[in-house]
């Protein structure tokens, strides 16, 4: 089916009666309906972040609450993206090392499903929609023009329109899963693991000659068309990066413009940057597809940017984008992969883009900033003109083997020219692509185009050619209105553009105000030409919410948007290569929690890693959402107070498997995070002898282990009464209280510390005692259990320490200066510890005794600190102190 349209039997979609919702609740809001049996969404503004289920702890809520409401009514996304404009940036540091680095889940789902899509659409026409919000994928039904076949022929396209069904429902699936992640996230991980493996499929989207072909309707014309600015026929791999580019899009309106410009747009300088200083790049397939998506992408991030931003990076985009993607476009020694082809696409796109340009920035502004690009492409024309003249110079006798012929041009330079590619160049540069340059760039810079351009008269002329060829009446370029020839307005023949009588300007029906474009909203032609309307034009101009037919658009502002604090960690942080291991602690203060009335004694965050709890002496358990906000000064209230406890709450943690909480003051509660209902108490079996030390079983186990102060320990099913095992522990000796307990990954061994430095391990599966030895000199405080049989513990007598379950000598011994290390959590190989003293240390489990220690600053940390817990994937540290506020720090 490669590259073929499906068999032409006029049906279209079959109609879905059974309503495919990806919802589990059983009312759909009001903004939200069926048409056609599909769901779709109707809500034309973006939702605040704070109406979706993002701090809702439940996986009960659907995904569409979570995509923060960016879907938007069908009418609004109604074309292709051709000219998405988000800009990608990876580090420059990290973008070789992460080429080959996985990709998430999802982004594989969606990759699988792009590819499958290649080639079942050829012919795109305004058929049924199946809403993705912001992007119109290959979803869109291909509709032959022909009446319809006999019943054979039917009876073999719906097999097929079945099976494109079925891709098309799981791409947007798989679209909705990647929207919900990247707001579950936070924009950290959003952007080290989902943007920049979307950046990488965006070019994967354009490779191979199938995706760069034209999607030509019945009854259209060839894709050159006369001096449209905008040019609305998408080629198949805009189609296929759809869903992409919606992702991309969806990110940047969660965080921000800083998305945009700190992370696209390097990644787009990184795909086009030429191979090397010395001598021509070679393209091959895959940096041919990464100048199509570059110019794509930046063509949306350009409608997205404010005013303010674009002229500050304005000279970037036009030094590290443009120069370079002209460089290769209007080499005359570098050739494309695929040829001609790609090289038009390229063009059209480029001409594209530096048109909206200058319809954001005005004149003036195009003369100062943007001169050299706008000559660049145009001085192609005067050299493939000379070299027509030279033809017979480029005779390669006398020449040293596989060196390139040199060339005198007018303006004095010596290049290179390839002959072999002169006929490449041709093709693509003819008095169609002259004539499709001209008009519009003459009627968007006016008289500064004499300025700027040197051969803007050979172009001209060529463009006079062009015209002359279509239409032997008419001999001037700028004497018919590009899009409809012959009814527009009567023009300026000097090349000037400005029409006499009704102060419009341009081939896009816009006003000039100062060095303003304003675009009416009547200004919509009757019949587009075959490149489609107009951006700025129909949509309702500025003030459209279509995407593909404004000029410029504000970026929602979202709660979660980056700013100040959160703003320069995620900065470094999405310059860190994937391959860097080790936690860096920079003391940055993202947010703080405040409400608990007495100390904190213990914090917890949940395996998502977007909700924690804490417990306190004021015998309160509070559940915090752990999503960014504000500028890392503000304060978060919590989003649960569970009360039932009547002593200070010294344990908490989360049951995983049935996603129960259990806290402890003396007595287990179990109780569901989503209601704060208890579920379960269990009290000690003797008032005289509290629990001291509680631990929760890993997945897939749903027991807890309690050890009470005769050293007895007991294991707890959550789902049935009564108790399921009980050891002692004591063997005759009198270790003293359990301070700690730790149970392995695996769940097969649990640890105990005793209050006199003693340690115990025992078999969960026989309750057989495998080894008790005296692990230190003073109380232990905690234990933590690692994968690969290792345990780590600190005591009173200032120690931390690194065992093997088994071997009777320590692995590592680490001794603190001034204080015990009375908290501390692991992050792989690496041990994060904390002191009464407010300092925090980086340990390694694996390398020689080495510690770095950093003191809190009182500005970043208030009190001392009495608890401490780290994000593995958001790489934060929760501080809790004695005065009961909790702190993030990065």
């Amino acid at each position: 089916m490669d590259g073929e349209p499906p068999a032409s039997s006029g049906l279209g979609l079959p109609d879905y009666t059974s309503g495919v919702s990806f919802h589990d609740q059983a009312d759909l809001p009001e903004t939200e309906d069926f048409q056609a049996g599909l769901y779709v969404t109707e809500s034309p503004q973006p939702q605040e972040a704070e109406a979706v289920s993002l701090g809702r702890l439940s996986d009960k809520s659907s995904t569409s609450e979570t995509s923060l409401g960016e879907e938007r009514a069908p009418d609004e996304g109604g074309a292709p993206v051709d000219k998405s404009s988000l800009r990608s940036g990876d580090s420059s540091q990290d973008l070789k090392q992460s080429e080959g680095s996985e990709e998430e889940e999802e982004e594989e789902d969606s990759c699988v499903v792009l590819e499958e899509e290649e080639g079942e659409q050829e012919e795109v026409t305004g058929a049924s929609e199946l809403t993705l919000s912001d992007t119109v994928l290959s979803m869109e039904t291909v509709v032959a023009g022909g009446s319809g076949g006999d019943g054979e022929e039917e009876e073999e396209a719906l097999p097929e329109q079945s099976e494109g069904k079925e891709q098309k429902i799981l791409l947007d699936t798989a679209c909705k899963m990647v929207r919900w992640l990247s707001a579950k996230l936070g924009p950290t991980v959003a952007s080290r693991h989902v943007a920049r493996n979307l950046l990488r499929l965006l070019t994967s989207c354009y490779v191979g000659p199938t995706r760069q072909q034209f999607t030509v309707s019945s009854g259209e014309s060839p894709p050159l068309s006369a001096g449209n600015i905008y040019q609305k026929r998408p080629v198949l791999g805009d189609i296929v990066s759809g869903p992409v580019l919606s992702c991309l899009l969806h990110i940047a309106r969660l965080y921000g413009e800083p998305v945009l410009t700190y992370q696209y747009l390097p990644y787009i300088s990184y795909l086009v940057a030429p191979g090397s200083a010395s001598g021509p790049s070679r393209l091959n397939s895959r940096k041919e597809a990464g100048l199509l998506a570059a110019v794509t992408l930046t063509q949306k991030i350009i409608v997205y940017l404010s005013d303010t931003t674009l002229m500050d990076i304005l000279p970037r985009i036009s030094h590290e984008v443009l120069l370079p993607v002209l460089s290769f476009l209007t080499s005359l020694v570098t050739g494309f992969p695929s040829g001609a082809q790609a090289r038009t696409i390229l063009c059209v796109k480029t001409i594209s883009l530096i048109a909206l340009i200058c319809l954001r920035i005005g004149q003036e502004m195009v003369q100062q900033h943007l001169s050299e690009p706008v000559a660049t492409f145009f001085q192609v024309f005067s050299q493939l003109h000379e070299l027509r003249q030279q033809d017979l110079k480029l005779d390669p006798a006398g020449r040293g083997e596989g060196q390139l012929p040199q060339v005198v041009f007018s303006d004095g330079q010596q290049r290179p020219v390839d002959p072999a590619l002169l006929d490449e160049l041709q093709k693509v540069f003819t008095l169609e692509m002259a004539y499709t340059i001209y008009v519009p760039f003459s009627c968007l810079l006016g008289d500064i185009i004499r300025k700027i351009i040197p051969n803007h008269e050979l172009v001209g002329e060529l463009a006079a050619l062009y015209l002359e060829s279509i239409s032997p009446s008419s001999r001037n370029p700028a004497s018919v209105e590009p899009t409809m020839p012959g009814t527009g307005p009567e023009w300026d023949p000097h090349g000037g553009g400005c029409p006499q009588d009704d102060g419009h300007s341009g081939t896009f029906g816009s006003v000039l105000v100062g060095n303003r474009i304003q675009i009416p909203n009547d200004s919509r032609p009757e019949n587009p030409g075959p490149l489609g309307p107009i951006s700025g034009v129909g949509g309702g101009g500025l003030g459209s919410g279509s995407d593909d037919n404004a000029l410029k658009q504000e970026l929602p502002r979202s709660v979660h948007g980056l700013s100040g604090n959160w703003l320069a960690y995620w900065q470094y942080e999405i310059g860190v290569s994937q391959q860097d291991a080790h936690f860096h602690f920079h003391q940055i203060r993202l947010q703080s929690f405040p409400g608990h009335s007495g100390a904190v004694k213990c914090v917890a965050p949940l395996s998502s890693e977007d909700f924690f709890l804490s417990g306190s002496k004021d015998r309160t358990v509070r559940l915090w959402p752990l999503y960014n906000y504000g500028d890392g000064t503000s304060e978060t209230a919590p989003r649960l107070v569970y009360t039932q406890h009547r002593k200070s709450v010294f344990f908490v943690g989360q049951l995983e498997a049935p996603q129960h909480v259990v806290s402890c003051d003396g007595a287990v509660h179990v109780w569901d995070p989503f209601t704060g209902k208890t579920l379960r108490t269990v009290e000690p079996l003797d008032s005289r002898v509290p629990l001291t030390a509680v631990a929760v079983m890993p997945a897939p186990h749903t027991s807890i282990t309690m050890a009470s102060s005769d050293s007895t320990l007991r294991f707890v099913d959550c789902r049935k009464p009564g108790l399921q095992h009980e050891f002692r522990l004591g063997g005759g000796l009198n270790p003293g209280l359990v301070r700690a307990l730790a149970i392995s990954p695996s769940g097969r061994s649990v640890v105990a510390g005793f209050s006199s430095g003693f340690m115990v391990l025992l078999d969960t599966r026989t309750g057989l005692v495998l080894r008790g030895w005296p692990a230190h000199e003073g109380d232990i405080l905690q234990i933590k259990a690692v994968e690969g049989s290792v345990l780590v513990s600190s005591s009173s007598d200032h120690s931390l320490t690194v065992w093997k379950e088994l071997e009777q000598k320590p692995t590592h011994h680490y001794k603190s200066a001034s204080d015990p290390i009375h908290t501390f959590d692991l992050y792989g190989s690496e041990v994060v510890t904390g002191t009464v003293s407010n300092k925090i240390g980086v340990c390694s489990l694996l390398e020689p005794p080495s510690q770095a220690t950093t003191k809190l600053s009182s500005e970043n940390f208030r009190g001392t600190l009495t608890s401490l817990a780290l994000l593995p994937t958001k790489r934060h540290l929760l501080l809790g102190s004695d005065n009961g506020v909790i702190r993030l720090l990065a």
